[in-house]
């Protein structure tokens, strides 16, 4: 009786699930999409059910006899009838799909009106999201200064002291005292703590939540409240998590809640030698964040938004300069254990959540793996790759970690078996829209996870990074274009119009893009070689393109742009003929050329069969513009992500007859932002006009 009762009650409901708008989400078309697992199991599911409609039209066709024409009349009555229906269905669906998933509602949260109840409030919220997520909830109020929240779980055992100041009866204040988390598995003390940073991390939520609570009505924000309530659902969930795992039987234990409280020590003795290294090369009592983030690995944050680890891997100069003014002097606390630079740890904990551009976070953690075998197990080979390389601190190239990992659990169906894989996670749960990567870096970081991924003939192994068309840069400056376009302009103007204004002009590479959301992982070093390992540097090194390109407004060649500002101007004139002449006239608009050279040094966008471990060169943006008159013929100007620069960039310019300005200048020039701006800065030094 089970299993028929599992079949689909008629043909068109075997199809039903498959019917809904946009079911197959349109941009996983790669592994190392965020939606690619579901999707792949969404298409598996259709191939069984096409088999079976297949199957099933065929048993009927053989036992019915289509010469009754009374048969006839009455299956196509019955087949208008279930359209009809199934139609009504699939566009109220639809309709309640659309109002449910808009991006950006949040209706805020649910506040009493009387201030003197919302502490207890706040209580009672807790303990129903311990019991949401599948804790047991205990509450304890015999305290008249406050109450005591536990939530329990299979081996994590979560307490919450609350303390309720209640010197003005009509308006009471809440806050939480102290939150301790204990394991079952942890022998010693009767007691022990799981994990200090742990209980300062879910301190610190929830008195975010109370206090936003009990702000005035006219300063409190019930989308921000609802905000905090949802990341401690989240990090709830999530310790919901590694209590089922360290409570199996064979591949369980400590090590699922330990793991992260080890490798930050590791991760933070690597940032604190990188960061003396830098700051010694610059002269400079503490390192800046982003030359640090140019020239090292990723700056570790553990339990930044989860319990786990999360990376900083890259901020745009105007995001570096937003978390450098909002920064102030009292929260330059000193933390031993964290690398000293010119952002505290406090500044960057508190204010990275509010930039919303310019910067890049990945983040470490557990996620159920999908059905369809997606991700092959690890086969990275640290030994014999290329990736990770450390110029700086050449010791740290034996430093490795590998991650817990849980036994094959494909072949038992039951919950507590269930596979689940290391990811490393550019979206932070689907907050930002990932990072736009063109289709040789994805390659490479293939190559990093599974460097015989690419073999002809291994067997469950195919390169499914062979399709794309388009360019990359048409994926990042216009996403919604179903045309590629050859070309791209843009008008770049001196903020203190020390030059005319640049006429850029981007020849889009022929290079297929992806947008790269989330990386299945398993050491330590596969994460490094992912985001920042220098001659592998396929994250940091892509984001610091996108933001170069996105500094300015690009429209395809040929429409309108900002240009058409600029006045035409009248006939020549004697005037003119002698400024140009004695190299004093000043163009209405300088014309530069902008191209984005290739990283591999062989023409093929899929690499080969064999195994090439060769790193690729450094990413580089190359800029052509006329001299400056009187002089005739060409600047190249030539920028490098380098790593062994004192900034992290390297500028070489060709050409540039009389020009006085030093290198170094320009290098700090790219590193405020200023990078399709050279060309002019070089023009204007060319008649001694830059300074």
């Amino acid at each position: 009786m089970q299993a028929s009762s599992s079949q689909p009650r008629s043909l068109l409901a075997c199809l039903e699930r498959f019917r809904k708008h946009d079911v197959f989400p349109p941009h996983a078309v790669h592994p190392f999409a965020s939606p690619a697992p579901e999707a792949c199991v969404l298409l598996q599911d259709l191939i069984e059910s096409t088999g079976q409609l297949s199957r099933s039209l065929g048993i009927y066709d053989s036992s019915t006899n289509w010469s009754n024409s009374k048969l006839i009349s009455l299956l196509r009555q019955h087949s208008s009838i279930e359209h009809s229906s199934s139609s009504s269905v699939k566009n109220n669906q639809h309709l309640i799909d659309a109002l449910r998933e808009r991006s950006g509602v949040n209706y805020g949260e649910n506040i009493p009106l009387l201030l003197s109840s919302i502490p207890d409030w706040c209580i009672g919220q807790l303990a129903a999201w311990g019991t949401s997520v599948g804790m047991e909830t205990f509450r304890d109020d015999s305290r008249e200064d406050g109450a005591t929240v536990v939530l329990g779980g299979k081996v994590l055992v979560i307490d919450v002291d609350f303390m309720i100041e209640r010197s003005d009866p009509l308006n009471p204040r809440l806050r939480v005292a102290n939150v301790k988390t204990s394991n079952a598995l942890l022998s010693g003390t009767s007691n022990p703590s799981a994990s200090v940073l742990l209980d300062s991390f879910l301190a610190d939520s929830m008195q975010k939540y109370c206090t936003e609570m009990q702000k005035g009505e006219d300063s409190r924000d019930p989308e921000l409240t609802a905000n905090y309530r949802k990341h401690i659902l989240d990090q709830l969930r999530y310790l919901v998590l590694l209590d089922g795992l360290a409570n199996r039987k064979d591949d369980g234990g400590i090590r699922w809640f330990t793991d992260v409280d080890e490798l930050c020590p590791v991760l933070n003795d690597v940032a604190k030698s990188e960061a003396e290294v830098v700051a010694l090369s610059l002269s400079l009592p503490k390192p800046p964040l982003d030359i640090f983030l140019l020239r090292s690995h990723a700056l570790p944050l553990p339990y930044l938004a989860i319990p786990s680890i999360s990376f900083l891997t890259y901020v745009s100069p105007l995001a570096y300069l937003s978390l450098s003014r909002g920064q102030q002097g009292g929260e330059m606390e000193v933390d031993s254990t964290f690398p000293s630079l010119d952002v505290s740890l406090y500044s960057l904990k508190t204010h990275l959540t509010n930039l919303t551009k310019g910067v890049t976070i990945a983040t470490l953690f557990l996620d159920k793996l999908s059905e369809a075998h997606l991700y092959p197990p690890s086969m990275s080979m640290p030994n014999v790759t290329a990736r990770p390389s450390f110029p700086l601190v050449p010791s740290v190239s034996d430093v490795d970690h590998n991650f817990p990992q849980l036994e094959d659990g494909y072949g038992d169906a039951s919950p507590s078996s269930e596979p689940y894989t290391w990811v490393l996670d550019l979206t932070e749960g689907g907050k930002r829209p990932g990072v736009v990567t063109s289709q040789s870096r994805m390659k490479e970081i293939e190559l990093v996870v599974n460097p015989l991924g690419g073999i002809d003939g291994l067997s469950g192994v195919t390169d499914m990074l062979s399709f794309g068309s388009g360019s990359w840069v048409d994926l990042l400056l216009n996403p919604g274009t179903t045309v590629s376009p050859e070309r791209y302009t843009a008008l770049y103007r001196s903020p203190n119009s020390l030059h005319p204004p640049l006429q850029l002009r981007l020849t889009a590479p022929e290079e297929p893009g992806f947008i790269l959301e989330r990386v299945p992982v398993h050491s330590l070093k596969e994460v490094w070689g992912i985001l920042e390992a220098n001659f592998s540097q396929v994250v940091r090194e892509q984001c610091w393109l996108n933001e170069i390109l996105l500094s300015c407004h690009w429209t395809t060649e040929g429409l309108k742009s900002e240009e058409e500002d600029i006045p035409e101007e009248s006939h020549a004139t004697e005037d003119d003929l002698q400024a140009i002449l004695s190299g004093t006239y000043s163009p209405r608009k300088i014309p530069v050329n902008v191209f984005l050279p290739s990283g591999h040094a062989t023409g093929s966008l899929f690499g080969t069969a064999d195994l090439d471990f060769s790193p690729q060169s450094r990413p580089k943006i190359v800029m052509t513009s006329p001299e400056h008159p009187p002089i005739s013929g060409l600047v190249e100007i030539t920028v490098t992500q380098d790593e062994t620069k004192p900034r992290g960039i390297s500028v070489d310019i060709q050409g540039a007859m009389g020009s006085d300005i030093k290198p170094g200048e320009l290098e700090e020039i790219c590193r405020r932002g200023g990078t399709l701006g050279l060309s002019g800065r070089v023009w204007a030094s060319g008649h001694g006009l830059a300074s």
